[in-house]
């Protein structure tokens, strides 16, 4: 069995894992690359992924940075069923839809740029058609149900307690008469979170493939967190300004909702307090938690069955239209707005972020994981000023960082999880997480079960001999990214033409802000001249 890192290696976007086994070629995972443009550009670069080649994909969730790319696989000539849980493939409608959505407007938006300039027609990602085109390839299997995409693969998905749906994928692959027990672990979720059931324990595995995404740090109980969160509540009420919370529109959304409610029973939220939940798609994801309450976990049952909806609040209100987004911050007063993205570098959250981040008694809360690269990760590292919509926004409104609400197993419950397997013989290899924190993990890991983790690269590719019984990791033969120098010189290009757009704007306006665009202009005309000269 061979196995290539297309992402999710020494990071924690883009999952995909491509297998070859028993003469089949599969996939676990498809996910979008998220962060800088040196990671973002790999989205485009499918080719690597032979995706008329991949017979199947076995998908664990539907955040998008384990799922997005399917519909640009789908344009690339993939045709094969896609595996998942029936909560996962109605997130899938409508994330899969939402996001080509987003790569339709953003191909516009530069569009039309470049038609002033005479520029080059840009592309999107991929489109609603794409999108289309890949829905009919999902095909629901229940958590513990067996399947076997051919006879010498046997798959079962279990409760992984990350999101709505999300699974780990427990794998029985006989070769040269052996069979391998292999576990993908997707992401595991956080014990006693709100809503979901903790992740399933799995005694037995050869080989396990163990997200790490918080392996260098704890996070804080749900009590402390939810005290913060009432902190960031009530400074920004005393001040009459409001609280923005980029979150996920799946899951995280609908635990903030849950966390709101549960401190209005205590008191701590303001009555006269409104609660804007700005996504359209939070807003339908929050109709598919609803329609799968059966997967809640004991807590949040006993709550429906006496009567209360955790998904609900007196003052909250839900904004579908772009007028009504806007009017959010066109109206003076406190409010609480949770909107997408929840690593802030897309959607209506960018916008809230303009108005309000420069405001001194207003709060961000962060509530999830922030990516290198991304806005969100700029602002929690401490940054004074961030760049938004070509203006450079004063960084005043006080920053909270609760990590307490994260669907992610923290370090010490990754090890709790991994404690239950048998040790004799386990391989185990770090995936989904930065390597500084999986470096971490893999010293904890070894002082205290004596198992050696190997963390894999972008691109490596490792060889699982029957039965498990050597494994080999090659040298990979492509652990540097290949440089796309046509995407590259369209960003720079971007970039040139808007700033010169901006220095039209700046005549007459005084010489040290024309000093400034000057000198930057200068930058990224050099920058665009190096890359040219070396093609």
């Amino acid at each position: 069995m061979k196995i290539r890192f297309m992402g999710a290696a020494r990071t924690v976007t883009g999952s995909c894992y491509i297998v070859e086994a028993a003469g089949h070629r599969f996939a676990i995972d498809c996910g979008m690359h998220q962060g800088n443009v040196e990671i973002e550009k790999r989205n485009w670069d499918v080719e690597i992924y032979d995706p008329a080649r991949i017979e199947f994909i076995l998908m664990t969730h539907a955040h998008m940075d384990h799922s997005g790319l399917l519909p640009r696989l789908v344009q690339k000539g993939f045709h094969g069923k896609v595996y998942t849980t029936p909560p996962t493939l109605d997130l899938l409608k409508i994330m899969l839809l939402d996001s080509a959505h987003i790569q339709e407007m953003d191909a516009l938006w530069k569009n039309r740029r470049r038609s002033r300039d005479g520029g080059p027609e840009v592309f999107p990602l991929y489109t609603q058609k794409d999108a289309l085109a890949a829905l009919p390839l999902l095909k629901s299997v229940t958590y513990g149900e067996a399947f076997s995409p051919f006879p010498e693969l046997t798959v079962r998905f279990r409760d992984a307690g990350h999101i709505l749906g999300a699974a780990m994928a427990e794998l029985a692959l006989t070769e040269e008469g052996k069979t391998s027990r292999i576990v993908f672990s997707g992401d595991i979720g956080r014990p006693e979170q709100l809503l979901i059931e903790d992740p399933t324990v799995i005694p037995e595995a050869d080989v396990l493939f163990m997200e790490s995404t918080y392996g260098n740090r704890n996070h804080k109980d749900e009590k402390d967190s939810l005290n913060e969160l009432a902190e960031a509540i009530a400074y920004s009420y005393g001040r009459k300004e409001k609280v923005i919370i980029p979150a996920f529109a799946v899951e995280r959304t609908q635990e903030m909702i849950y966390s709101l409610h549960l401190l209005a029973k205590d008191g701590r939220l303001p009555k006269d307090m409104p609660v804007f939940v700005d996504s359209p798609l939070a807003i339908q994801a929050t109709e598919i938690f609803r329609k799968y309450s059966r997967y809640y976990d004991r807590e949040t049952k006993d709550l429906i069955a006496n009567g209360e909806d955790p998904l609900s609040l007196s003052q909250l209100r839900y904004t579908q239209t772009t007028a009504e987004s806007q009017a959010i911050n066109q109206t003076e007063g406190p409010a609480i707005v949770i909107s997408a993205s929840g690593m802030a570098n897309a959607g209506r959250i960018k916008h809230h972020l303009r108005h309000n981040l420069w405001r001194e008694g207003a709060s961000i809360v962060f509530v999830g994981f922030q990516a290198e690269g991304t806005p969100g990760r700029k602002i929690v590292d401490g940054v004074k000023k961030i760049r938004l919509f070509n203006e450079e926004i004063a960084v005043k409104a006080k920053i909270f960082t609760i990590n307490g609400f994260s669907a992610h197993a923290g370090q010490s419950q990754l090890l709790d999880w991994l404690g239950h397997f048998r040790k004799e013989g386990l391989r185990l290899f770090l995936i989904h997480g930065e390597y500084t924190a999986q470096q971490t993990l893999a010293g904890l890991i070894e002082s205290r079960f004596g198992i050696t983790a190997a963390i894999p690269d972008y691109l490596e590719e490792l060889t699982l001999l029957p039965g498990a019984e050597v494994v080999r990791v090659e040298p990979p033969e492509m652990a540097t990214p290949r440089i796309d120098w046509g995407f590259l010189i369209d960003d720079l290009g971007t970039r040139l033409v808007q700033l010169k757009e901006r220095q039209g704007k700046l005549e007459g306006r005084r010489w040290v802000e024309q000093t400034e665009l000057r000198d930057r202009l200068s930058e990224v005309s050099r920058a665009l001249t190096g890359i040219i000269s070396e093609i």
